[in-house]
């Protein structure tokens, strides 16, 4: 195994978990970083496994192991609210509640309402009360199963995010059966607190990746942009697509390759439109995106997603820092203006 790749087997000095954080919107790519870093900086990696997922920290000219402890700490903390299947979470005894209204964590408030501003933007195809139906789907193994339309209208019944209210602090549910799920945004909100920190301790170069979720801090040592490349929807793991540079930026995709199955020749995927409670079916099969922020980049990437082609790219076009790369089923690369 080369240096650079991610491991959880107990090697001195790492961290290992393995807490299930429940099933998530946004899809866990590859990765791949080029060329050498020079200038005489000691790279030091270490890995985790948070929000189901691996994160993978590298750091450049880091000597003390407090830094990176103190990035696993804040990774437990983030789990420990957002984890909507962690009986200790703050999410988890939302989920539960025992009254209609709850008074929420101010970071489970800006999740939440990042989370619903979205569900107009979509017509409800983004919906944080996504939950009851990526329940009843499995992607996980690829001998998954169709529900039927009796369990999913079941599901379909109980999703409905005009049904939560948000004001300040204050979370009002208009439904007891309705549960929020934030796997779709955590992931960028998680990388972005983790470069924040980094920064305060006078880390100037490196990577966070959080099950592709990739954050850049700086250049690279040398002064050269980090390069990514995006994996080959359906290729061999490793295989790019195409590679993208970027400094102290984020890159996040989102795509249909990863979880899913196939049945009587039709495939399944984990991106689900909340309004039918099935995959959603558009001809994109990746949409990619590039962003000052980590938590832009995990929300657009499956917003942009559920909008298909056009929409999305139309949307892409109105935002400011925000590029995309979306590739459809005949491995057709589209380009915002500015990628």
């Amino acid at each position: 195994m080369d240096r650079n790749e991610m491991s959880l087997r107990g090697k001195a000095g790492q961290w290992r978990r393995t807490a299930r954080f429940g099933a998530t919107a946004a899809l866990a790519l590859f990765f791949l970083f080029f060329g050498g870093c020079g200038n005489g900086k000691q790279e030091e990696s270490r890995t985790a496994y948070y929000f189901d997922t691996v994160v993978s920290l590298r750091l450049y000219g880091v000597k003390d192991e407090k830094v990176f402890e103190g990035c696993f700490a804040i990774c437990e903390e983030l789990e420990r609210t957002f984890s909507r299947t962690r009986e200790d979470s703050e999410l988890y005894a939302v989920n539960h509640r025992s009254s209609d209204t709850v008074e929420v964590s101010e970071e489970l408030s800006e999740l939440i309402k990042a989370g619903l501003s979205y569900y107009n933007i979509t017509d409800g195809a983004f919906d944080i009360t996504v939950a009851p139906l990526s329940e009843i789907w499995d992607f996980k193994s690829r001998e998954g199963k169709v529900p039927s339309e009796e369990i999913l209208q079941e599901a379909l019944d109980r999703v409905d995010a005009s049904k939560v209210r948000l004001e300040g602090r204050t979370l009002t549910f208009a439904s007891p059966d309705t549960m929020l799920e934030l796997g779709a945004v955590v992931k960028g909100y998680a990388a972005d607190r983790l470069k924040e920190y980094l920064e305060e301790q006078g880390v100037t170069a490196g990577t966070i990746n959080l099950g592709g979720n990739v954050l850049t801090i700086g250049n690279k040592p040398d002064g050269t942009n980090w390069k990514i490349g995006l994996q080959k929807p359906f290729g061999d793991s490793g295989e790019i697509i195409e590679t993208v540079e970027v400094s102290g930026q984020s890159v996040v995709s989102s795509g249909v390759y990863e979880r899913y199955f196939r049945k009587d020749g039709q495939l399944y995927h984990h991106i689900l439109d909340a309004r039918t409670g099935y995959p959603v079916e558009n001809g994109l099969w990746q949409v990619s995106i590039r962003s000052e922020k980590s938590l832009a980049g995990d929300l657009l990437s499956t917003v942009c997603f559920l909008l298909g082609p056009e929409k999305g790219m139309a949307y892409v076009e109105s935002l400011e820092g925000v590029e995309a790369s979306f590739i459809d089923e005949d491995l057709q690369i589209t380009h915002s203006s500015g990628w």
